[in-house]
């Protein structure tokens, strides 16, 4: 439903977007993660037809939304960075103009009004002006702007920005079922919103898409992928650990602790290990010893998150 080809965009001599490509279906629920600055509102205010593109294309829908940015524009409902809004006006006030502006008139404004305020939370603040609003409160209104007119597409530029943290899980959860039924694409920096939400993440840095896959798929390029956290009693550290190198799978072993007989160490696989194999290899290499714990770890986001966007800080933080 969005199909995005060599995307670039320049600021003068800064090229903020750098020939970014990838299409997004209904069903998906795709994070657009990366660092400050990484170029992901700057995607997204070309994708929506907001700022126009030095060169490449983004259609919604099958529209080009340069060359008919009428048809596409009324495919999706889009949460801007900083959730602008007309703050003379109240919540209900202004949700009932933008259902306007989408051409909905009489009940079908008023059910459309009401839904939207049901499913963001606000009756509350109905009729409180925007401007007396919390920064919570003043995000959902624009989320529910978003949602008015029940958009097949989604676009969301942090749409968790301001929130608490039982505001934000009410949102991810929100975005995570409607996500069943429409093509949804938001921004974020934050890791825990992937697993949160998205079926699919980009991670973007200095203009450019660095990595692209599901969850699952992102982990496995972590260094913990299939890392094994080993912990046993009556053995020495040095004797635990030159045993576990003896291990041909086995590319680092890392002493954790050891403490009253008791030694914990982490091991790192020399390349992927599926179904558990390098548990299996150090289950066998030290059977008969008091084993109390054998656990495989999952990869970890943040970590490949780091290693993807600043490889030389990560590098020399291992």
């Amino acid at each position: 439903m969005i199909k995005v080809e060599n995307l670039t965009k320049l600021f003068g001599a800064k090229r903020a977007v750098d020939g970014v490509s990838f299409s997004l279906e209904r069903g998906e629920v795709l994070g657009f993660l990366g660092p400050n600055g990484a170029g992901k509102s700057t995607t997204m205010r070309m994708i929506t037809g907001f700022i126009t593109p030095t060169s490449g294309t983004a259609t919604v829908g099958g529209h080009d939304i340069q060359q008919d940015p009428i048809a596409a524009k009324r495919l999706f409902g889009y949460l801007p960075e900083n959730a602008p809004a007309y703050t003379d006006m109240t919540v209900y006030g202004f949700l009932n103009f933008v259902a306007e502006l989408r051409g909905l008139e009489g009940d079908a404004r008023k059910k459309a009004v009401h839904r939207a305020v049901e499913m963001c939370f606000l009756t509350g603040v109905l009729h409180q002006s925007v401007d007396t609003l919390s920064k919570g409160y003043r995000h959902r209104t624009c989320f529910a702007q978003s949602v008015i007119h029940d958009p097949p597409i989604l676009i969301l530029d942090e749409p968790t920005d301001g929130l608490d943290p039982n505001q934000k899980h009410e949102v991810r959860s929100l975005i995570k079922r409607m996500g069943q039924e429409k093509a949804i694409i938001f921004s974020t920096h934050i890791l825990e919103e992937v697993d949160a939400a998205c079926s699919r993440a980009i991670i973007i840095d200095r203009g450019r898409i660095v990595a692209n896959g599901t969850p699952a798929e992102l982990r496995q390029r972590s260094e913990w992928a299939g890392a094994v956290t080993l912990q046993l009693r009556g053995q020495a550290g040095n004797i635990v650990t030159t045993k576990l190198y003896s291990v041909s799978l086995v590319k680092k072993v890392n002493l954790l602790e050891e403490k009253d007989g008791r030694v914990t160490l982490r091991v790192f696989p020399k390349q992927a290990c599926p179904n558990g194999e390098l548990a299996k290899a150090i289950g066998e290499a030290v059977r008969g010893w008091n084993i109390e714990l054998l656990q495989v770890e999952e990869g970890r986001l943040d970590d490949v998150f780091r290693n993807i966007t600043m490889p030389d800080t990560a590098k020399e933080a291992k």
